[in-house]
């Protein structure tokens, strides 16, 4: 009754408890796993927690991130390999880029809801691809951007190992960044806009000024991410920028679920680590195998993993001794949340 009480939500420790295991699991990952996938790890669960903040906060579906994770890659990338400058500014550089980007996509795409939104901004993504093929001189084209340095002072982290101690406080920054956006005023508007943005508009919200804002951060924390992934391969490719990554980001968010910011981590934990797996295997088909774990996984779990456990776990704190209180629904609800 404890645990389900703290994952309801009902008792402040769980969030000392919550961030004393992600502290753990985010430092201990390299001891576990092989070092390049923890990073990925890392990098992808950045990017799903960005997305998260868009479409699980806001309610906006987003097909083209990957235009920011991409540009971002490629802009790290270059800055690294062109001023030899530590790869903490050149992953910065990166991201102000992608949100610099982001700015116009936004301000075009925000006015339309739904399935439009989710073309208008894949159509800007496949124009950033276009670019970043074309460009060849800048970018490498088909063959990539290769040779990204890692330098940081004067430290050898030229070993996996190292690097990921390295990058990580970059990665704890930007998800302490998405917490604190959600647990603020300005998190609060968000979930009204994506509850009934009518409504919020009512109340005298600019909503689509709060879109435009929260695109924009979003795109920052999915260059952070993919900055930290390109100086960590040590190259940036067209893969970066092409729809299935934007794809790829958007299964992690529903596979972990939506609106949680623990979910998308535990979506792209998941979804790597199955993914080296069956690479390592020997398994060419692993579209199809993690296709068909997807979808088996939202039929059982309609909430995603991380929503579903929260939710089960939820319900069986509310049919404790205390749950016929009165007014205890109502401040379930709202201590749920401010779980999130």
């Amino acid at each position: 009754m404890i645990i389900s009480r703290l994952v309801a939500g009902r008792s402040p420790a769980v969030r000392l408890l919550m961030l004393a295991i992600g502290l753990i699991v985010a430092f201990g990952l390299p001891w576990w796993i092989y070092p390049p996938v923890a990073l990925d790890i890392a990098a992808w669960a950045l990017f799903a927690v960005a997305l998260d903040l868009l479409l699980g906060f806001t309610g906006l579906l987003s097909f083209g991130h990957a235009a920011f994770w991409g540009s971002s890659a490629y802009a790290t990338g270059i800055i690294a390999v062109e001023t030899g400058l530590p790869f903490y500014v050149a992953v910065l550089g990166g991201a102000v880029l992608a949100a610099v980007i982001a700015v116009p996509i936004a301000l075009l795409s925000v006015r339309r809801t739904g399935i439009y939104f989710a073309m208008v901004t894949l159509a800007f993504a496949q124009l950033v691809y276009f670019v970043a093929n074309q460009w060849r001189s800048l970018t490498g084209g088909e063959n990539g951007l290769q040779g990204i340095p890692r330098e940081a002072f004067g430290m050898d982290l030229s070993d996996s190992f190292y690097f990921y101690y390295a990058a990580i406080p970059l990665v704890l920054l930007g998800l302490f960044g998405a917490w604190r956006v959600v647990h603020s005023p300005f998190g609060r508007v968000m979930v009204a806009i994506r509850e009934n943005p009518a409504r919020a508009r009512a109340l005298g919200y600019p909503v689509d000024r709060y879109k435009v804002a929260v695109f924009v951060l979003s795109a920052f924390l999915a260059g952070i991410a993919g900055g930290v992934y390109a100086i960590g391969h040590g190259f940036a490719s067209l893969q970066e920028v092409y729809w299935t990554t934007s794809g790829k980001v958007v299964v992690m968010n529903i596979l972990g679920g939506m609106g949680t910011l623990w979910g998308p981590v535990v979506g792209a934990g998941i979804i790597v680590v199955l993914e080296d797996y069956l690479a390592t295997a020997g398994i060419d088909a692993v579209g199809v195998v993690t296709g068909v774990i997807f979808v088996v996984t939202v039929l059982v779990f309609r909430r995603g993993i991380w929503g579903t456990a929260r939710r089960l776990l939820r319900r069986r704190a509310k049919s404790g001794p205390d749950s016929d209180h009165p007014g205890r629904e109502a401040a379930d609800e709202r201590s749920a949340a401010a779980a999130r």
